[in-house]
């Protein structure tokens, strides 16, 4: 059996964060009376992004760190790679309420690592084929 402790670990708290993000969107619903859609609540449709934006992200963060720990070995470096991302779209969620720090902080914590992990993803076949 293969065992990717880091892909677990970094599945199970993205999945608490999704969790998190839609109790704030559940707050803001139960607060304004709002059952479908956005009433026009630009606070609602704010959080309501915040969780999308997390749901197009985090898949493919999450299947590269699983593929990168399948073929090259559970590293420190993949472990923080795994925190900064998980705290890059928890920033981005508070940064969606209006922190621009947040907002920003959060994507520039999130495009690098999926750039990188998507170009290392794609070297490793590459790099072993050459031997490196």
């Amino acid at each position: 059996m293969i065992m990717l402790p880091i892909a677990l670990t970094a599945t199970g708290a993205a999945a608490l964060v999704n969790f998190w993000l839609s109790w704030r969107i559940a707050q803001v619903r139960d607060a304004e009376n709002i059952w479908i859609g956005d009433g026009g609540n630009a606070k609602l449709t704010a959080r309501m992004r915040a969780q999308l934006n997390f749901a197009e992200y985090a898949p493919i963060v999450l299947i590269l760190l699983a593929v990168i720990e399948a073929a090259k070995g559970t590293h420190l470096w993949l472990w923080i790679v795994a925190a900064v991302f998980l705290i890059a779209r928890m920033l981005h969620g508070f940064g969606m309420d209006g922190w621009r720090f947040g907002r920003v902080a959060g994507m520039a914590g999130t495009a690098p690592i999926m750039i990188g992990l998507a170009l290392y993803a794609v070297a490793i076949p590459l790099l072993t084929w050459l031997h490196l």
